[in-house]
């Protein structure tokens, strides 16, 4: 098992405490689309990816087991305490998220870090996310439309969290702000070959 240097760590809770802050922000903007998804609550989903940046982030720059966990997880609590409107629902949602992108991280052993397996780990915070919500926060939804709201959080994983976390992740590393990480030496033996 690989150990978090100091580094490590410091990035993945600065992730992590970066976008505790900003789901404040977010979650303002949940309050004011509720009146246009009223009308097709399932429509929600499509904006769901979101939440599940910073795990992504860290997954992907840090690549130690642990660190999308722990930066969703920071994320998620610290919104919490801040008083996001879900209350401790948070801290939950933040486990399933981070959850989500570890697992298609550990199940590539922590050896891929392509926009595909971006997108898988996407695609499961998504899935776990929803099963999440529907649960604590939707019991009365249809199955059928909770099938569209899964589609649409899928949906959302998969660009959002994914495509956009996987874009986010090169575009920062060709910077030279992380060249001390992971993914920074990896793009750095990359441009030597």
């Amino acid at each position: 098992m690989t150990r978090f240097r100091t580094v490590d760590l410091l990035v993945t809770v600065l992730i992590g405490a970066a976008f505790g802050v900003a789901y404040l922000g977010y979650g303002q903007l949940y309050t004011l689309i509720g009146p246009l998804t009223a009308a097709f609550k399932p429509a929600e989903g499509l904006l769901a990816g979101i939440w599940f940046l910073p795990a992504m982030l860290a997954g992907l720059i840090v690549r130690k087991p642990g660190a999308a966990l722990l930066a969703g997880m920071l994320a998620a609590v610290l919104s919490m305490l801040l008083g996001s409107q879900w209350g401790w629902g948070t801290a939950i949602s933040g486990l399933m998220q981070g959850g989500g992108v570890e697992l298609a991280f550990l199940l590539t052993r922590y050896r891929r870090f392509t926009l595909p397996v971006a997108v898988l780990a996407g695609v499961l915070a998504a899935l776990l996310e929803w099963g999440w919500e529907k649960f604590a926060y939707y019991p009365e939804m249809s199955w059928a439309f909770s099938g569209v709201m899964l589609a649409c959080f899928v949906l959302s994983g998969a660009l959002l969290c994914g495509g956009l976390g996987w874009a986010a992740t090169r575009a920062l590393v060709s910077t030279g702000a992380v060249d001390a990480l992971a993914a920074g030496r990896e793009h750095a033996r990359v441009a030597e070959a």
